[in-house]
């Protein structure tokens, strides 16, 4: 049975990627799911970690899933995928694939999130979140961005770049940045034109989770060297 490990987004937890995660156990393949460190607890615990940490966290259980001695699918999810790019070029030699889900290459600011927002109650829930998140914590994820432009033209496994076209936290032009940037010779990017940031969730989620798993299914057999 081939692995997969999924890595969550910035201040989120497990929840934002665990519909793909049951759908892919469904279809007879392993998923791993985890909390990143300093996430899904206080807002102390996110003071007191760092990018490093988080990256960490996510090299621990790639790790663990290399000990069976397979190769291993990774899917990041917004700050996940951008974790998930790091390690696809420091493992690129045991991963099979790695798919990208709402990546922040460009990511939007506070005010283009309100001006996006449709509705006042999502406005207050976005303001209330970021407003509760230590400024330590961002600065970190900020710097996790701009790294992560030196990691894009390193990738070479087979990508899948998923990116929602109503998404209100990260620019649309991020997919076709990721596109032309990747150089590997196996990738293609999907639009999923009714879903926003949160690809995994809503009625428009089945379709994409078909889309992954034909590509990993490729993938598997073509992947690794």
């Amino acid at each position: 049975m081939e692995s997969c490990l999924f890595i969550h987004g910035f201040t989120g937890g497990e929840y934002e990627i665990s519909p793909l995660a049951q759908f892919l156990e469904r279809h007879d393949y392993h998923a791993r799911t985890f909390t990143l460190k300093g996430h899904g607890g206080s807002r102390n615990d996110l003071l007191q970690s760092d990018r490093h940490d988080w990256r960490q966290s996510a090299e621990d259980q790639l790790q663990d899933l290399l000990l069976g001695g397979e190769g291993v699918h990774l899917i990041g999810f917004s700050t996940g995928a951008l974790i998930a790019s790091y390690l696809s070029v420091q493992y690129q030699d045991c991963i099979k694939s790695l798919t990208l889900l709402s990546t922040p290459v460009f990511p939007l600011n506070l005010l283009e999130i309100a001006r996006t927002l449709g509705s006042p109650v999502m406005v207050r829930n976005y303001l209330s979140k970021f407003g509760t998140t230590p400024a330590k914590a961002t600065r970190e994820f900020l710097r996790l961005v701009r790294e992560s432009f030196n990691i894009y033209p390193q990738i070479k496994i087979p990508t899948l770049i998923v990116q929602g076209r109503r998404d209100h936290l990260v620019r649309a032009k991020s997919a076709a940045y990721l596109q032309r940037t990747i150089p590997s010779g196996s990738k293609r990017v999907l639009m999923v034109e009714r879903s926003g940031h949160m690809l995994c969730h809503g009625e428009h989620s089945g379709q994409m989770m078909n889309e992954v798993l034909q590509f990993m299914r490729t993938s598997g057999r073509t992947g690794l060297n």
